[in-house]
């Protein structure tokens, strides 16, 4: 494939507690583009365990961390735990005060929220996340992918496979995208439609909302 950007640097942050969907199908993406140098960025270079268990090495600490063209974090079960890092959050403002685009997919975007990126911008974020991001002063979409400027947010987990073709078309143009995309074969076809709250109605979301809650220890409120 060919593009008309060369040498793209692409920082993807990692942490204990991820979600390991939220970043590995955007650099599913991103690694079948041409010229892209991806760093999977964290304080140490130690394995991070995920919150299925999967484990993942980080290659670059933010202190070697070169200037980014693309920063992008994801969200977690357990962000929580590091949502609220100053070491993190300092990383996240200063590449976010250079790179040419600032992005998040699912919950990634309260950290962007909380390193003051979003204020006054538009963004995604999980469908049990709207309410926190609302009341960090940014304007939600329920979009799978938002664009607002040089941010762009994906929503919920899945979508940041649609998250990184977005992208992909924007840094390499519409036709590598669409390349990527047969590649990987992303024709989605899911089983049930209800995948997300506005299709899969108040009964069910209260459940899924129930299940967070006693089986994950997510604070999250009932649909009303």
């Amino acid at each position: 494939m060919t593009g008309s950007q060369k040498h793209i640097v692409i920082g993807l942050v990692i942490y204990p507690g991820m979600t390991a969907l939220d970043i590995v199908g955007p650099q599913q993406v991103f690694s079948a583009l041409p010229g892209v140098h991806i760093h999977r960025l964290w304080k140490t270079l130690d394995p991070i365990q995920t919150d299925d268990g999967m484990i993942i090495l980080p290659d670059t600490t933010f202190e070697n961390c070169p200037t980014l063209d693309v920063i992008c974090i994801g969200g977690g079960i357990q962000q929580m735990a590091v949502v609220n890092d100053s070491q993190v959050l300092r990383f996240l403002q200063k590449q976010g005060s250079t790179a040419k685009f600032v992005t998040s997919v699912c919950g990634g975007s309260e950290f962007l929220a909380k390193a003051g990126l979003l204020q006054g911008y538009r963004a995604a974020t999980h469908w049990m996340m709207r309410e926190q991001l609302t009341k960090l002063g940014v304007e939600v979409g329920t979009e799978r992918v938002v664009i607002d400027r040089n941010r762009i947010t994906g929503g919920g987990v899945t979508a940041g496979i649609d998250f990184g073709l977005t992208i992909a078309a924007i840094l390499c143009g519409e036709e590598v995208a669409k390349m990527t995309q047969l590649m990987l074969e992303y024709n989605p076809a899911p089983p049930f439609d209800t995948g997300s709250p506005e299709k899969a109605g108040a009964d069910l979301v209260n459940k899924v909302r129930a299940y967070a809650m006693g089986t994950l220890g997510l604070e999250v409120k009932e649909a009303v």
